[in-house]
């Protein structure tokens, strides 16, 4: 036993695990693993839902750093149905809302109102610098080639442009059950990531409510382009 593991019994805390080295390469193989279980996963209402409450803090941290949306052009990547780009559309009704995912059936549940295309976040299928504001709730973690996601979501963001990610931190792993390919993440490893497309890069722990102090399961980057 560790001297860090040994203490966290004496003191009541034991030491997360150590998150395995997953796959570095997102290969044709890799990549329609990941399509097939979220296209299974899709029939999961209760894990995968359609809706979200659209008091929780994911939603609440995207609309205070976005703003006002009105008549912008907005990116949900990694949308699966479309349940925080519901939220936005229906606070927003001319934003220009857009939902990418690598699962086709996910996409099947996006309301009809919000476009969608069929993507991954390594080769995000939209022009520079084409949207106002980007997003990604819990869809990095699923990238694999995570530098190379990071720089997609901010390829397609226009200069000027706010991007928001949304993720679980690395120092929490093993308190969920994960795919293999899944990766959480070191809070400075994302904002060196994104301070190379980004002139304002910060972060900061979230909870799931707003009266719940956040417990370090999950991190939000915020950047300005």
């Amino acid at each position: 036993m560790s001297v860090k593991n040994l203490f966290g019994r004496l003191f009541g805390k034991t030491a997360a695990p150590a998150q395995p080295a997953p796959p570095s390469k997102l290969d044709a193989e890799l990549r329609e693993k990941i399509r097939r279980s979220f296209d299974e996963a899709s029939h999961d209402e209760e894990h995968f839902p359609s809706t979200i409450d659209p008091r929780i803090q994911h939603v609440q941290i995207l609309l205070k750093h976005f703003g006002p949306l009105d008549d912008l052009t907005v990116l949900d990547a990694g949308c699966g149905k479309g349940r925080f780009a519901r939220v936005l559309h229906e606070k927003y009704p001319t934003a220009g809302i857009w939902g990418m995912d690598i699962s086709p059936e996910m996409l099947k549940y996006v309301p009809d109102e919000i476009p969608t295309k069929t993507g991954t976040l390594t080769e995000i299928p939209f022009p520079n610098a084409m949207f106002d504001c980007v997003y990604a709730t819990e869809s990095l973690e699923h990238a694999v080639e995570i530098e190379k996601a990071v720089g997609e979501l901010c390829r397609v963001l226009k200069p000027g442009g706010k991007l928001v990610i949304i993720d679980k931190n690395a120092e929490h792993w093993g308190k969920l059950d994960t795919p293999a390919w899944e990766k959480w993440f070191d809070r400075k490893e994302i904002e060196r990531y994104l301070a190379k497309d980004c002139r304002s890069v910060h972060s900061q722990f979230i909870s799931y409510w707003e009266d719940v102090e956040p417990d370090g399961l999950f991190l939000a980057w915020l950047a300005l382009k």
